[in-house]
């Protein structure tokens, strides 16, 4: 009887996926956000909360950033397995640093957030209205740096405003104060700092997002160094398939996502990050390209033109492949990633 067990444990071991058939088996990942825990963070601790990593066989580290540009340099550097950072900063990084590439793997935010923010009580209404105005943003913010493409889509000469550098919790405040009479930022972001935690009331907030005016890039991913990815493949399968699970529990239940959220970071704003987490999905997660294909993925074609952007903002001297920037031969099968 005892041999009959073994027989019939070791068979159901057998039946198991190699990761699960021993708890020694749990990959370690160490996974860096682009920012704190926030609603739009939520496809990654939902993930974790649900225990999809772990069914995965995966034992990942979520730890919160401080900024995407950090975020890259920190997986470049192998601080980090796998980060969630802007694909535009990392393109640039790229270029500038051809010994140690990075390459992203799986599409979370499919159009940026990209935005500058205003008020009505300052005049400004549409684009134009910004000539001559000082806009707050630190030095490295991606739509500040991306400004010259924005003026020349709307008009306006890309001298034609003031920068004022300014530490990124200092934006919404410094607007409101009338010291500078726009910001830029995320759109998410700017838009819900002024009006949940600085009482702005909606009606004056003005926002011109840079996706509505002829900057088609793409936004957040998940990205990997190079060479760590050759010898780690499986663990990037595993992962993006845990993260396809969380993606989808985010979207189909976006409570139940902050409560995670909550568990994960007890300071939350259950209300803001609520309001965040759907803005996010609305303008950056959700849309036609990625309900034809399917969560994570991108459109090649797209790609290929959002590269170009890229090169010619930042004043590149090279132009990567479409290739050299994203793959998605790790993404789950396309059914598995399809909306319900």
């Amino acid at each position: 009887m005892k041999t009959r067990t073994v027989w019939l444990v070791a068979l159901l071991l057998l039946a198991l996926p190699p990761w699960l058939s021993s708890a020694e088996a749990q990959t370690k990942v160490r996974f860096a956000l682009d920012w704190q825990i926030q609603g739009p963070q939520a496809p990654f601790i939902t993930a974790k909360a649900l225990g999809a990593f772990a069914t995965h066989g995966l034992d990942v580290t979520i730890d919160r950033g401080t900024g995407s540009q950090k975020t890259i340099e920190q997986v470049a550097t192998g601080t980090y397995d796998l980060g969630y950072g802007d694909i535009n900063s990392m393109i640039e990084y790229n270029v500038k640093n051809p010994q140690t590439p990075l390459i992203a793997v799986g599409m979370v935010l499919n159009s940026p957030p990209f935005a500058l923010l205003s008020l009505k009580r300052y005049g400004i209404r549409e684009p134009k209205d910004l000539k001559g105005a000082s806009i707050g943003a630190p030095a490295g913010d991606a739509p500040r740096r991306l400004w010259p493409i924005f003026a020349k889509n709307v008009g306006l000469p890309a001298d034609s405003v003031t920068w004022t550098n300014m530490a990124p919790p200092l934006r919404e405040p410094a607007l409101v104060k009338g010291d500078v009479k726009a910001i830029s930022g995320f759109y998410f972001t700017g838009f819900l700092n002024l009006t949940e935690n600085l009482k702005v009331p909606e009606a004056d907030v003005v926002a011109f997002k840079y996706s509505e005016h002829g900057i088609d890039l793409y936004g957040n991913a998940v990205v990997a160094r190079v060479d760590w990815l050759k010898g780690n493949e499986e663990t990037v399968r595993r992962f993006l398939a845990a993260l396809n699970t969380g993606f989808k529990a985010a979207l189909k239940d976006p409570k139940a996502a902050i409560a995670h959220i909550r568990a994960a970071e007890p300071l939350t704003n259950e209300s803001t990050e609520l309001k965040r987490l759907q803005l996010a999905i609305s303008a950056n997660m959700i849309n036609d390209e990625v309900r034809k294909n399917g969560l994570l993925a991108i459109d090649p074609a797209r790609m290929s033109r959002a590269i170009e952007q890229v090169v010619a903002a930042f004043e590149l001297g090279a132009k990567p492949t479409v290739a050299q920037v994203f793959t998605g031969a790790y993404l789950p099968p396309a059914s598995e990633r399809k909306l319900d």
